[in-house]
Formats: structure tokens, C-alpha cells, sequence
């Protein structure tokens, strides 16, 4: 990472949350790089991520430095010019695997272990949750499961699935 032009974020006066970001550009490398209203130095190799609510994801959008902290809450994502929207979508849909569940095709229990073997909008999966824990229930008829590994699949209405899958997650609703 060539670092010699930018700005080091433990010694930048101007990384807090009242800073708006410039712009964000993709290095032909793939490192992203945030330009600061008022900061003529980049600050190179930083990281996208998507805060909670994930209801309203075109919200809350975080941009973290290498180090893993927080640099900027951007609050809406229509604040940034269409380059960098563009960036920070393809970023978001590129790094987070967040498939939405379409229907339950398996569902085993063993060992206090739920196998689940779903169709997503991205094909079909096989993931594995533990406890109730692994889901967090949003609303009456939405939820998010967190398997094993650590990824998270999406079911926006329980009450769209057929009747088979329904029945499957009823304990879950």
C-alpha cells in the first residue's frame, strides 16, 4: 500500500462524524480511497460497512480506515456524488453476502444443531444455526439468521413462503 500521500487517521484533526466525505474512489488495485471536504490528503484502504438498522439499507453506511475504526457515519448513501454511490453499492453487494431466503427446502434438527438447506436469491444454500440467538427476529413476519460461520440470510416475509417453508420456521414467528 503505498501510503506517502495519505493522511494518517490518528493525526487528522478533521476525521469525526461532522465530516462529509468528498468522494470515494476505486485504485486500479481495488483499494478504496476517501477523499474529506477540507482535507486535501486521502486516506487510502478503506472499508465500507453497512450499520444497523439493515431495514433501510441505503442508510447508515459506515467507512472505516484500515485499522478497522470508524472515520465517517455517512447517514444516507444519496448523500455521496453518482461515482462514488456507485462505488460504495458495488462495494456493499460485492463483500456482504447477505442472501434473501425465497423458501425452506430442508430442515433437520440434530444435536441441538438446525441444518437448513434454502433457496436464496443468489441459488441455493445448506446453513447451519445453533440456538434461537441465531435469529433475530426484526418484525412479526421478518427475521435474520446467522449461521455457524457467521454469515446472515435474510427472510423479508415469512408470510410470501409457501406453506411447507412456513410451517418449517413456525417457531421461529
Amino acid at each position: 500500500m503505498n501510503t506517502e500521500n495519505a493522511t494518517p487517521i490518528e493525526k487528522n484533526p478533521q476525521v469525526d462524524r461532522q465530516v462529509k466525505p468528498e468522494r470515494i474512489e476505486r485504485k486500479p488495485t481495488g483499494e478504496l480511497v476517501l477523499h474529506l471536504a477540507g482535507n486535501d490528503k486521502p486516506i487510502e484502504d478503506v472499508r465500507i460497512a453497512r450499520c444497523f438498522p439493515w431495514s433501510i439499507p441505503e442508510c447508515y453506511i459506515s467507512i472505516r480506515g484500515p485499522d478497522g475504526k470508524e472515520i465517517v457515519l455517512l447517514r444516507r448513501i444519496d448523500d455521496l456524488d453518482q461515482a462514488s454511490r456507485r462505488i460504495v453499492q458495488e462495494e456493499l453487494t460485492d463483500k456482504v453476502f447477505n442472501p434473501r431466503i425465497r423458501a425452506i427446502l430442508e430442515y433437520k434438527r440434530e444435536f441441538d444443531i438446525i441444518r437448513i438447506k434454502a433457496s436464496t436469491d443468489r441459488g441455493e444454500v445448506i446453513f447451519q444455526i445453533r440456538t434461537r440467538d441465531d435469529v433475530r427476529i426484526i418484525s412479526d413476519s421478518r427475521a435474520l439468521f446467522r449461521d455457524v460461520d457467521g454469515n446472515t440470510y435474510e427472510l423479508e416475509d415469512v408470510n410470501q413462503l409457501d406453506s411447507a417453508s412456513r410451517k418449517h420456521l413456525r417457531e421461529f414467528f
